[in-house]
Formats: structure tokens, C-alpha cells, sequence
């Protein structure tokens, strides 16, 4: 029972730590531009090499 006690305080600091980050992440504009990022491995800018 001490180890319940002991791992339920734990289990919900650690999860508002986790929220608090997802929230942290949201205001700081870290999801604004899914595509962005994805689409950006596709494009091409480098010049050919001559060989």
C-alpha cells in the first residue's frame, strides 16, 4: 500500500509536467506549420555537380 502511495503522486507530477509542456509548446507556436517541415525534404535547392 506505501507503494501506491508512493507512485500515484509521482504518476500525476509527471503527468501535469507533460501537459505543461504540450501547453508550453502550443504558445510557442511549435505547431503552426505541420506541412512546412514535411514538405521541406522534398525540395530540391542544391546544384548539380559536373563531373
Amino acid at each position: 500500500m506505501t507503494g501506491i502511495a508512493f507512485l500515484i503522486p509521482i504518476a500525476l507530477g509527471l503527468g501535469l509536467l507533460g501537459l505543461g509542456a504540450f501547453f508550453w509548446s502550443l504558445r510557442s507556436g511549435q505547431f503552426e506549420d505541420l506541412d512546412g517541415a514535411a514538405l521541406r525534404i522534398l525540395i530540391d535547392e542544391d546544384a548539380p555537380v559536373d563531373e
